[in-house]
């Protein structure tokens, strides 16, 4: 049995991993953290979890005790809102920049963990489209500093990882609806009013569907476990449609049945949302296609997926 520890279990995308792991995985023993919100209710008896705080380590000396070392862990946990991040430089730096959790795995005798952490396409400055991952990192905001940070500490302190520059993920709610507010669903409430909503036209991303962020880090754990070969990696993990919000709303809005004359594209200098934030943070995913034999799901067809009630 090799053992898989889930960083931030009980956000977003760590609660879909735990419900693909535990759904298919009975080669692994699985275990989770989470510090704000509770554990997930859903959760099978098997999968263990552990209450830790990364800005302090408290928690992980019962991992160490009840689970061991882990051969693969995905760190999923961050402060991630831009605005909170801007608003408390030093707590966000605490939590993004995973230096209790690499100092816990070097406190083990053999430093051969696995560690696939979740970054960001806010990295990137956002002055061009389609950002390799060899690109110059030139964020505009604490989060996106923050995620640089984490991802040099990495380099210099670990010797065996796969950083996952990650765009907006959507797709459905998990089982234990997280408190934040999911992209498609906020867009689908605002829309189903029938009432014109404004929506960036000038911000680019790649906006990628939940189950392919699964998929992806799946296809990393099953080649760590089948061929034992350190990676030293970074792959940019986006869909592959560069979209505005607008266009996403357009989009949102011809699955769902909506007048797409609803949506009203402004430009995004026209708020002030208390942080900067980058303009086309588009990414070029070849790299990640190539090297993981993936094909990603179109955003319309994600967009159907969240929404499909039998999927």
């Amino acid at each position: 049995m090799k053992r898989l520890l889930i960083i931030g279990g009980s956000g977003y995308l760590g609660q879909h991993l735990l419900q693909s792991f535990s759904d298919s995985s009975p080669h692994l023993s699985t275990a989770f953290t989470h510090h704000s919100s509770s554990p997930p209710q859903s959760i099978p008896d098997a999968i263990i979890p552990f209450q830790l705080d990364l800005h302090t380590g408290q928690g992980f000396h019962s991992i160490t005790n009840q689970f061991g070392q882990p051969d693969i862990v995905v760190n999923c946990a961050a402060l991630s809102v831009p605005r909170a991040c801007e608003t408390d430089p030093a707590l966000a730096m605490s939590v993004n920049v995973p230096s209790t959790l690499v100092k816990w795995l070097s406190s083990f005798t053999e430093c051969n963990t696995l560690l696939i952490h979740l970054s960001t396409d806010q990295v990137y400055e956002g002055t061009k489209s389609f950002y390799k991952e060899d690109d110059e990192t030139l964020p505009v905001n604490v989060y996106g500093k923050s995620k640089v940070a984490a991802e040099e500490y990495i380099f210099d302190n670990w010797s065996n990882f796969v950083i996952l520059r990650s765009s907006i993920i959507f797709g459905r709610q998990t089982i234990s609806p997280v408190s934040k507010s999911l992209p498609i669903q906020w867009m689908d409430g605002v829309l189903s009013k029938g009432q014109e909503a404004e929506f960036f036209h000038d911000e680019f991303r790649c906006p990628v569907y939940v189950k392919d962020v699964v998929n992806i880090i799946r296809l990393l754990t099953d080649r760590w476990i089948s061929d034992g070969k350190k990676s030293q990696l970074v792959l940019n993990v986006g869909g592959p449609n560069r979209l505005s919000r607008a266009e996403m709303a357009e989009t949102v809005a011809r699955v769902r049945g909506y007048n797409t004359s609803l949506v009203k594209p402004v430009s995004a200098s026209s708020i002030d949302r208390g942080v900067k934030s980058p303009a086309d943070i588009s990414m070029d995913i070849s790299k990640l296609i190539q090297t993981l034999d993936f094909t990603p799901t179109s955003f319309e067809d994600g967009v159907k997926l969240t929404f499909d009630t039998n999927e």
